[in-house]
């Protein structure tokens, strides 16, 4: 249960965000007890943006980081720092591509929002705030960005993975799970 009342922002106080996530790479492999969220996010500077700080800020809830590189070079645990609705890395350059594995647990989720479970399905409800606890992320709707999701998971518990976009891929992997791929070729916002 949220404990916290939403906080009102006025149009008086809208600052653009400081960068932008041109595209989104996403491997979700579904699994009983903990579901493993891959995401490598191309980040640039945001030209509508006065702010010129090298502090990037993601949003992020109730998962478990157990990676973060940028640029390929993975960071240490004092090049960042990770609070329960955070991910803060200083000293980010203007363009760098930004890869994080974090662990989530769907089926404990009884909140409906990210990824959880509903029955035997897992269902994501993303709007307006809920992508922030599938992986770290800038979680506001003026960051549109090019999607491509890739899904994993048992083919006897779910034999159907369904995302946002067109399906460009699909195959079985050496364990006996199975993969889909989708590509949406529209830029959107995170939810």
């Amino acid at each position: 249960m949220k404990t916290q009342s939403p906080q009102t922002i006025y149009l008086k106080d809208y600052r653009p965000p400081q960068f932008l996530i041109e595209t989104v790479d996403l491997h979700i492999d579904l699994a009983e007890e903990w579901t493993s969220v891959k995401a490598q996010l191309n980040f640039c500077r945001n030209p509508a943006s006065n702010e010129n700080s090298k502090t990037l800020v993601l949003n992020g809830q109730k998962m478990e980081l157990l990676a973060v590189s940028l640029d390929t070079v993975e960071l240490t645990q004092d090049q960042y720092q990770v609070d329960e609705s955070h991910l803060t890395i200083t000293d980010v350059p203007d363009n760098f591509v930004l890869s994080t594995e974090v662990r989530i647990q769907p089926q404990n989720n009884t909140e409906l929002e990210g990824l959880y479970k509903s029955s035997k399905l897992f269902c994501t409800q993303c709007e307006s705030e809920g992508f922030r606890k599938i992986t770290y992320f800038l979680d506001r709707p003026d960051v549109m960005s090019l999607y491509s999701t890739t899904i994993s998971a048992d083919p006897q518990l779910y034999p159907v993975m369904l995302s946002n976009g067109n399906l460009r891929d699909s195959g079985k992997l050496t364990d006996g799970r199975h993969w889909v791929k989708w590509e949406d070729p529209f830029p959107k916002p995170a939810y």
